[in-house]
């Protein structure tokens, strides 16, 4: 497919549309379309598109934002905004794995042909909350639980309604990033993980780029190493990020050695966390403070001795909370599994699942003893940020893929129109080549 060009022979902006969560939306997607807002912006002619009723409007200082109605917005809707001038055009639609902010977009992703960022792989906590919010009707998740995993898809699917069967059990075996897939042009990946499960089940055009984040100017400088160790976690925390384990830890080493733990975000049960703290004689050392600003939550990132970044099981996903603790140039531990498996050493500490508490105790002990191993820690990977992350790249890839997205469309229907729905297929090598023309594209100037 030849691109448009325009009278100076470079190579016409497609038209993108961006359905994502917006800020100020509480979750780190929306944080991330904004961080790569300006590049975006020039890289495309860019319209962002969201479900929500409101959004932070100097979003539209870079591109218009539109609202759209999930259960009954139709590809012509999206065309309508534009001229019909034959220049490439593409939807991308963000799938995380929490109900509040995707319930809506996995609607519409079932629905309209789209490019589907998947920021997940394990989404069934997803679609329960659809279901139980009358978005995802029912027997749509049924019907996709047996098409996609067989006759063990149509026996976890009732138990998953009904309670009998919790999301984090099967994040391995049925994790339910399929159900996004039968209506997709290309499905676009942050790890190789998700690129490879991706690819391995339909014949289409799959993608991989690097979550971008924009690097502050100049990295933080480190506070003198002093007084009890500066201890934190953030995000929306799941039992999955080891928040309680953690803290067993920290009970068992309170008459060793100092430490203050501040916790920001959303906890599953703060009822919970409180109670084991205090069982653990750790409750003064211990403080969740909810929800708190960018501003506030950078600021603890650049004070701490070590941020807790742990998974298990991990979902499948990159890290735009690695990203941020990177860009305050901050010490982090991360479960040695998943994406995080591939992080060099020489930017984070990482520990095993089977060994956790031994590794993270060991690694307390030493930070304590020694603070420069964090600081070392966090100016490597702050570094990594600086020369992989670039918001640039990211946005010229999107370009890229976006001019694809007819042929990519193309492709995927004829894989769905031969290939039986389920069936594990691997990409071709059309897929291969458009991931190659994205990168190259992303890694231009």
């Amino acid at each position: 497919m030849n691109a448009s060009r325009d009278r100076g022979g470079a190579t016409e902006r497609p038209r993108v549309h961006w359905v994502s969560p917006l800020p100020p939306a509480e979750t780190d997607i929306a944080h991330y379309t904004a961080r790569i807002l300006p590049e975006l912006a020039e890289a495309t002619d860019l319209t962002l598109w969201t479900d929500a009723p409101r959004w932070d409007w100097r979003l539209e200082r870079h591109a218009p934002v539109r609202m759209l109605c999930p259960g009954r917005a139709l590809p012509r809707d999206f065309a309508g905004e534009t001229r019909a001038d034959g220049r490439a055009e593409a939807i991308f639609i963000h799938i995380g794995n929490s109900w509040v902010f995707h319930a809506g977009l996995l609607r519409l992703a079932m629905r309209v042909p789209s490019i589907v960022v998947l920021h997940d792989l394990a989404i069934q906590d997803l679609c329960l909350g659809a279901v139980a919010n009358g978005i995802l009707p029912p027997d749509d998740y049924l019907s996709a639980m047996s098409r996609w995993y067989g006759q063990a898809g149509a026996e976890f699917g009732p138990r998953l309604l009904d309670g009998r069967m919790m999301p984090n059990d099967l994040a391995a075996v049925a994790p339910g990033f399929e159900i996004v897939l039968d209506r997709a042009a290309g499905v676009l990946t942050h790890t190789p993980l998700a690129f490879e499960r991706v690819a391995a089940r339909r014949a289409m055009p799959a993608w991989r780029l690097e979550l971008p984040f924009r690097a502050t100017p100049g990295p933080p400088g480190r506070l003198p190493a002093h007084g009890p160790l500066r201890l934190v976690q953030f995000g929306h925390i799941w039992p999955n990020r080891r928040l309680l384990e953690v803290l067993d830890v920290l009970g068992a080493l309170k008459d060793e050695i100092g430490f203050r733990f501040d916790i920001m975000g959303r906890v599953w049960d703060e009822q919970a966390v409180a109670a084991r703290a205090a069982a653990l004689g750790i409750a003064e050392r211990v403080r969740v403070h909810g929800f708190v600003s960018e501003g506030e939550l950078d600021r603890r990132l650049a004070e701490a001795d070590l941020v807790f970044n742990l998974r298990w099981p991990t979902m499948g996903e990159a890290s735009g909370s690695q990203l941020r603790i990177w860009n305050a140039g901050a010490p982090s531990v991360v479960t040695d599994a998943g994406w995080y498996s591939e992080l060099d050493d020489s930017t984070v500490f990482k520990t095993r699942i089977e060994s956790e508490a031994g590794d993270l105790t060991a690694l307390l002990r030493r930070l304590a003893a020694d603070r420069s191993l964090g600081a070392e820690r966090g100016a490597a990977g702050r570094a990594l940020l600086e020369t992989r992350h670039a918001p640039r790249g990211y946005a010229r890839a999107i370009a890229e893929i976006a001019r694809q997205s007819p042929a990519a469309l193309h492709d995927a229907t004829l894989a769905r129109a031969v290939a039986p729905i389920g069936q594990a297929v691997v990409s071709g090598s059309a897929a291969a080549d458009l991931y190659a023309r994205a990168f190259a594209a992303g890694m231009e100037g």
